[in-house]
């Protein structure tokens, strides 16, 4: 399995999700939680909160995907580890990586956002093992299981405790749910999450999120690639005392153009150097 094959089966896997988290009329089925005195605490609308009940009501689906398609799930052994699920597949040994993301509608046309991991640690230094199952260039795909919902105008008082028998009559906190899974670079942009942050954002568009048509989606993942691994922030660059070489696609256009030409223009003295170096040998201990 290639990562073009993964990622269209779990689209289509992904389709089914939003008629298991949703009643008919589209409110979340989840209601609250519930003690052993059988009262409900309502959930707030907390996005945090919202994503990992999300997350642990998606898991039987992913299984069952898993099971569907030749493929192994592994979970990261600590929070805050990358990715949130790993696939591997039984026959060829290839892993993706799947993050659950979600996000809610500020309109008909725009989300919140989400963010879509570090751009320092793991995914600069693709060997190591530091803060993810395995070394990000381990993985033959990188992807997004995004979830889109709406917030709930008549939710109840999180202070008030309801009985079993209320089930019927405690609204739901989001509803309207919309599921879309693409590869990590076809829905970033070019800036960071938020402020002065040193996680990806995404893009904001629901359109553009459901598919797959970030900036980087024509450029492709080597650019993306790039232009992350690269990527300074302003406290970033006062650290190291050096100006940042590029803010957005345009100075990175520029930032990259003016290293060739430079390059282009000593081509030649570059090429006698590399002719008359002597070939590095390895270090020994």
């Amino acid at each position: 399995m290639n990562a073009d094959t993964f990622l269209k089966r779990l689209q289509a896997h992904a389709a089914s999700f939003a008629k298991a988290v949703a009643t008919n009329e589209g409110e979340w089925i989840i209601k609250g939680f519930i003690d052993i005195y059988r009262r409900i605490y309502t959930i707030s609308v907390d996005t945090k909160i919202v994503s990992k009940v999300l997350e642990l009501l998606l898991f039987p689906m992913f299984v069952e995907f898993g099971k569907a398609n030749g493929l192994q799930i592994e979970l990261c052994p600590q929070q805050n580890f990358y990715p949130d699920l790993t696939f591997v597949h039984k026959r060829s040994g290839r892993k993706f990586a799947v993050d659950i993301k979600s996000t809610y509608r500020t309109s008909a046309i725009d989300v919140n956002g989400m963010t879509l991991g570090a751009f320092t640690g793991y995914f600069r230094n693709r060997d190591s093992n530091k803060n993810t199952l395995y070394p990000y260039r381990q993985y033959a795909g990188h992807f997004v299981l995004g979830v889109i919902y709406s917030k709930c105008d008549d939710v109840a008082d999180e202070r008030k405790q309801f009985r079993l028998e209320d089930l019927p009559q405690i609204p739901s906190v989001i509803r309207d749910f919309q599921f879309f899974a693409q590869p990590k670079y076809r829905v970033a942009p070019f800036r960071p999450g938020s402020g002065n942050t040193k996680n990806i954002g995404s893009v904001t568009l629901i359109d553009e999120l459901v598919n797959g048509k970030g900036p980087f989606a024509n450029l492709g993942e080597e650019v993306y690639d790039d232009y992350w691994m690269f990527y300074l922030t302003r406290d970033m660059a006062q650290a190291l005392n050096v100006a940042r070489p590029y803010t957005n696609l345009k100075s990175y256009l520029d930032y990259k153009k003016r290293g060739i030409d430079v390059l282009r223009a000593h081509e030649k003295e570059i090429a006698k150097l590399g002719e008359e170096a002597p070939a590095e040998e390895e270090e020994t201990e």
